[in-house]
């Protein structure tokens, strides 16, 4: 049997096992299976990758995405710009198993919001600091789109906390949500921004996909803005890790 595998904690919220195992079957992939994999501590890596000896690759999601990079063998040169990583190949060979990071979550985020993008959305709001904020940060890098970071501690460059949202809503007209707040099972949470400020030259994007219409997308909609949730950047990204695995197989 060929494994591959999602790691992170909690995985409730995941729709990965379904994507994948859905993918094997449609094209006769009998021998392959994809699995999640709850860690609570990233620590425990090696030790699952012993004992499921058909492990191929993994997709890493919170809060693991930073702090598996410490593990890895080697890192892809995008992942390692970004310091993040949601895509781990495994190889065997020569008595020993070498493991590499890679980011999809870049490819995924980026031709997701091309279609939504307008030449308006000249500034941007990354709501998070965590591993799937720093991928989003490096798409708009490469589209010279200015962006600020919102943390409850802003700590890092280019970070402020919400209390400047009042201020930087009008004129940053992109905004990103890139936290867990509002995904399942805590659907009726919600990023504390001042929606009122929002306009229909506002696009909101929440990374979450479950559930398909947060509480942050819901008040965006309210308001005016158009609303995209990451279900396309979910499925994109699957496909890219899919493509990764494939290569280093052969």
């Amino acid at each position: 049997m060929t494994l591959f595998g999602l790691i992170g904690y909690p995985l409730g919220h995941s729709a990965s096992s379904v994507f994948f195992n859905d993918k094997f079957r449609k094209e006769n992939l009998v021998d392959h299976n994809y699995t999640n994999f709850e860690l609570r501590s990233v620590d425990a890596l090696r030790s699952l990758i012993n004992s499921n000896p058909g492990l191929k690759g993994l997709n890493v999601t919170i809060p693991h995405k930073t702090t598996v990079i410490p593990y890895l063998d080697q890192i892809d040169e995008t992942a390692r710009k970004i310091g993040a990583v949601n895509c781990i190949s495994i190889k065997y060979g020569s008595g020993k198993i070498t493991l590499k990071g890679y980011n999809s979550d870049v490819f995924g985020f980026r031709e997701s919001l091309l279609p939504n993008l307008k030449k308006h959305h000249q500034q941007a709001l990354i709501i998070g600091t965590g591993g799937s904020a720093k991928a989003v940060s490096f798409v708009l890098e490469n589209l010279k789109i200015p962006h600020v970071f919102i943390s409850r501690n802003p700590a890092g460059e280019n970070q402020t906390d919400y209390a400047k949202m009042e201020e930087l809503i009008p004129s940053h007209q992109l905004i990103i949500n890139c936290t867990p707040v509002g995904m399942y099972p805590q659907v009726g949470d919600f990023p504390e921004i001042p929606y009122e400020l929002l306009t229909k030259d506002h696009h909101l994007f929440d990374l979450i996909y479950n559930p398909p219409e947060t509480a942050f997308l819901k008040f965006g909609h309210n308001f005016g803005a158009s609303i995209q949730n990451g279900s396309e950047m979910f499925r994109l990204q699957a496909l890219k890790s899919w493509e990764i695995w494939k290569n280093q197989s052969q």
